[in-house]
């Protein structure tokens, strides 16, 4: 989210005008509603802004009134920031709820999940904005780059739920000079019907093209994956996707964290002890950097990232020859309420922009988006603590040292990847694709919004 002149909104930004601060009894001003939608758009900054420090250090009376003052100017049909303001406001209202359980339960016990809503809406969303569908073709190419001249290949899709990737993946290797390989897909998903809904899809699309095909379905949670049960097998060529689903493994981490306080920090000092960077200190021993036993005080693996670094150590244990990782461009993982509201508001604030220019603001298929999507994310963010937070998204530069420290190298996406991704933004406009490091990262305008990074394991290079 930007003002108009294209500067981030920033805690500069959100200072008081006193002559609009509502304050505790006043009547509410009716002038406001009468305000040009940048004012307004403004203001509703500010009030959230105030609101959250009012939540954020146990002011529930204040934050009452300012959340009443969000709600006269927030809408969900409105304009973009009185649309964002309205899904903020809710998060801020989930969240003080939480301090009284019995409440927040009563009021949550009749709320029904679909998992088959979760996928349409996710859906949607690859339809209306075309950041999934580059993350898909991206991956593709790279698959089939890595994969050139493989007989047996496995994917492993850390979270299975959308057929249209892996048709289209089944479609390219069908024309590949060689002929197709064998192909196994191993697809994970907490919901079996999910599974069973892929196997169909893809079995059939196999059959019509006369491609041997398995399909291993995994009915799990991520972070209770056994690596076993992946059963990759001696000669197969192992590719491993992951979309928009690692940052969830922070969770675990953070309770574990919690309970010791000191773990969090013992990376950092082996990096400053040794007055090295990351990348010179594992180019002079990296035996030491990833022989280091998960119990040692210095094992960045375990100390940083428990979790994380055990789950992606069990990966790089799979000998993978390409590893595919889509992820959000943004710090949600922030230790302050504060923080993460405000790196909130600027990367949902661009994706409601993305909608805005896509999308007329009636049709109830960017509603959907919005509210199941968008504002379910924006409140396990702000509503949300502990193992119950797993929208902790965080930047590229963050899982490049991760893979790093893993034992990935990382594998630079190739000239026909970019391009493919370019074609994919043809037709929308505002949306650009950047290069960085060999990892690509897509934009709202100069906004980087997602990140697409390619890794193998470290034999391989």
């Amino acid at each position: 989210m930007a003002k108009e002149d294209g500067s981030p909104v920033t805690s500069s930004s959100l200072q008081f005008f006193p002559w609009l601060s509502p304050g505790i009894g006043s009547p509410y001003p009716t002038w406001l509603r009468e305000l040009k939608s940048e004012e307004r758009g403004l203001y509703l900054i500010q009030l959230l802004y105030s609101c959250a420090n009012h939540v954020a250090s146990g002011s529930i009376e204040n934050a009452n009134i300012w959340l009443d003052h969000i709600s006269q100017l927030a809408s969900p049909d409105g304009d973009t920031m009185q649309r964002i303001a309205a899904y903020f406001n809710e998060a801020l209202a989930d969240r003080m709820l939480k301090a009284w359980p019995g409440l927040y339960k009563a009021l949550n016990s009749t709320k029904i999940t679909s998992v088959s809503e979760e996928i349409l809406v996710k859906r949607l969303f690859c339809d209306l904005c075309p950041f999934l569908k580059v993350a898909y073709v991206v991956t593709n190419q790279a698959i089939v780059e890595a994969m050139e001249g493989e007989k047996m290949v496995h994917i492993i899709d850390l979270h299975s739920c959308e057929p249209a990737q892996w048709i289209y993946l089944i479609q390219t290797l069908n024309a590949r000079p060689e002929g197709p390989p064998h192909l196994r897909i191993t697809g994970i998903h907490e919901q079996k019907e999910v599974l069973d809904q892929m196997f169909h899809r893809l079995t059939e699309e196999a059959g019509n093209l006369n491609i041997p095909f398995q399909f291993n379905p995994i009915v799990s949670k991520l972070e209770n994956l056994d690596i076993e049960s992946l059963r990759v097998k001696t000669g197969e060529a192992l590719a491993v996707c992951s979309v928009l689903q690692l940052h969830s493994l922070l969770a675990a981490d953070d309770d574990l964290r919690r309970k010791s306080p000191l773990a969090s920090k013992n990376l950092q000092k082996v990096l400053h002890m040794n007055k090295l960077t990351l990348g010179e200190w594992l180019e002079k021993d990296p035996i030491s950097a990833y022989n280091l036993s998960p119990e040692s005080a210095l094992s960045p693996l375990s100390s940083g990232s428990p979790k994380m670094g055990s789950f992606l150590t069990s990966l790089w244990g799979l000998s993978p020859k390409l590893m595919v990782i889509t992820e959000q461009e943004s710090n949600h993982n922030g230790h302050t309420l504060m923080d993460r509201i405000m790196e909130a508001l600027n990367f949902y604030g661009a994706l409601f922009d993305c909608l805005e220019s896509t999308v007329p603001r009636s049709p109830m298929e960017r509603q959907k988006v919005e509210k199941m999507l968008f504002g379910e994310e924006i409140k396990n963010i702000i509503a949300c603590e502990g193992t119950e937070r797993t929208e902790r998204h965080e930047k590229l530069e963050k899982w490049i040292l991760r893979l790093e420290l893993a034992g990935f190298g990382r594998v630079p996406l190739s000239y026909h990847g970019m391009l493919q991704a370019r074609r994919q933004l043809q037709g929308y406009e505002g949306f650009k694709i950047k290069e960085e490091n060999g990892c690509l990262v897509i934009c709202w305008h100069d906004r980087p919004l997602f990140s697409i990074s390619a890794w193998r394991f470290r034999r391989y290079e």
